[in-house]
């Protein structure tokens, strides 16, 4: 191109530099000729960039790896998976991280990468929290892991019924032979019996009276969670240790982070801890647990969260959950989302009404809409659906409060659907990624179709959705063929991934039927080209 502008010898010369960059010199040989200062200065004579203009500070890049882009979560409570049956109600012991990894393997199976722990530090004694979220607790209530610190230490330490730190490291190891990572819930917040409380007074915000203020988000209250002031006199000192708490579980080898209520704290705090932890340890990811106001999500990611829930749980219908597609299409170059049909907090009642096709319609939107997507288990795949009461998202008996033992084995679980999900999310590229994901038309609003391809069309996946858990609804689906490299006059197959089944369709409507008893989704392939007699044969 610099030879194409130059003229008389320069233009021989640059001519004579590309060719002998071209050839077949020895690699040494061509990056000596690169680097010489002979090219430098005829490239400088003829500068076609001379009237560049640049912007000023430079843009970042951060180029994370590839689980922040493509991964799926399990979450579960240690405590809650004790050795044995154990399913006496009145005499449930407590898990421990051995424990928890016995049970890896179930992970594993369904073709999780990322196991979440909530908390797993010394739970608080002082207004510690009953039974669905009673202010009176019993003798033996464990409270909310959310609670951190007792007289046993803090954000790093681990709860004595949980086992040692040398336990969760071999947890760690243990996840790892079966192609897991341990993620950990990082929540900035203390009970008031956490030692920063006794000797960090001033790091912690106060009423007029001097008492210090417990944590609201009203209605709703916690009165054993004290939460910090961020902005305090001393926030230096207060900022610093709270980065020495991620930097002591990535010691331990810790690499992704579930940060809780992170929009609740100043965005000046994230963007300092998060480029400092990332400049020496850049592959650690970050999830922003942050339910707020789309600007405030959007800024979380552009300060350096890696990926972020989402409103996806409240969005059900074709038309919500359309115009959060586009929402988040919009801003999908910097805000990385991980769709959760269910969390410990939110039981939305489309699963409590819903039955088994709604935890089966929703698994299948969460796992093909965005390249990460996570459940809350094993409540999600047990199919758990009760209220604490009515229009209430809280559970019924829930997990934050109290121990529970689960029926892993249970014949009503999901546990071969999700697994067979997550097997068709590793085994296409186009679901691994958010870049390609289109909305097509289907005629009825109970019906939501969606495209995602890789990038040179080699995989194409169609998803079609019955929305409905109660009735069997069908559409004609439209598919724009011509983008897709199709031929309008040629049959091509599609084959449903979740089934098994195939089907031979032709041009760009076709008809879908779906029967949420059986399945409410297809996740469908499509391959281009049927070359002989025979494809047609065993296709048909």
């Amino acid at each position: 191109e610099r030879a194409g502008a130059a003229h008389g010898e320069d233009a021989r010369l640059l001519a004579g530099f590309a060719r002998d960059l071209r050839g077949a010199e020895p690699l040494e040989t061509r990056r000596a000729l690169a680097l010489s200062e002979a090219l430098a200065e005829a490239m400088r004579r003829h500068d076609g960039r001379r009237f560049e203009t640049s912007r000023e500070p430079a843009l970042e890049v951060v180029v994370d790896r590839k689980r922040a882009r493509f991964s799926a979560w399990y979450e579960l409570f240690p405590r809650s998976l004790a050795d044995g049956a154990g399913l006496d109600a009145d005499a449930l012991s407590h898990g421990t991280f051995k424990t928890a990894a016995a049970r890896l393997a179930y992970v594993a199976e369904m073709g999780f990468d990322v196991l979440y722990l909530p908390p797993i530090h010394p739970i608080g004694r002082t207004h510690r929290k009953g039974r669905n979220n009673a202010l009176t607790p019993g003798p033996d209530d464990p409270g909310s892991p959310w609670a951190i610190g007792a007289e046993e230490g803090g954000h790093k330490s681990v709860h004595p019924a949980l086992g040692t730190l040398e336990d969760f490291r071999a947890l760690c190891a243990e996840a790892e032979r079966h192609g897991i990572e341990v993620a950990l819930d990082v929540a900035l917040q203390c009970s008031p019996d956490h030692p920063y409380v006794r000797e960090h007074p001033e790091w912690f915000q106060h009423r007029p009276d001097g008492t210090i203020q417990y944590a609201e988000n009203p209605p709703k209250k916690y009165e054993d969670i004290y939460p910090f002031d961020f902005e305090c006199q001393d926030f230096r000192a207060l900022w610093a240790e709270l980065k020495s708490i991620f930097d002591f579980w990535i010691g331990q080898g810790v690499k992704i982070f579930r940060v809780d209520n992170p929009h609740t704290k100043p965005f000046e705090l994230w963007r300092w801890l998060i480029a400092e932890i990332k400049s020496a340890h850049p592959e650690v990811v970050f999830l922003a647990e942050a339910f707020t106001r789309p600007r405030v999500m959007q800024r979380l990611a552009k300060v350096g969260f890696t990926q972020s829930y989402t409103y996806f749980t409240w969005r059900n219908t074709k038309h919500e959950v359309s115009e959060y597609l586009e929402e988040l299409r919009a801003v999908r170059e910097y805000f990385r989302p991980n769709l959760w049909p269910n969390t410990p907090d939110i039981l939305h009642e489309y699963l409590q009404f819903g039955g088994r096709p709604a935890f089966m319609c929703r698994a299948v939107l969460a796992a093909t809409l965005a390249a990460s997507w996570g459940i809350y288990g094993p409540a999600f795949e047990l199919l758990e659906a009760a209220p604490r009461e009515p229009g209430s998202e809280e559970y019924l008996d829930s997990e934050k409060y109290e121990v529970r033992r689960w029926r892993l084995d249970d014949p009503v679980s999901l546990r071969g659907f999700i697994a067979r999900l997550n097997r068709v999310r590793r085994e296409n590229s186009a679901l691994q990624s958010d870049a390609t994901l289109e909305l097509q038309r289907a005629d009825n609003d109970n019906v939501i179709a969606y495209t995602k391809t890789s990038e040179d069309l080699a995989d194409i996946v169609l998803v079609v959705v019955n929305l409905d858990p109660h009735h069997a609804q069908s559409a004609f689906v439209e598919i724009p063929l011509e983008r897709f490299g199709i031929p309008a006059e040629r049959p091509y197959q599609v084959h449903d991934l979740l089934s098994g089944a195939r089907y031979l369709w032709h041009g760009p409507r076709n008809y879908v039927a779906l029967d949420p008893e059986r399945s409410p989704a297809h996740v469908f392939r499509l391959r281009r080209h049927l070359r002989t007699e025979r494809d047609f044969d065993y296709f048909l």
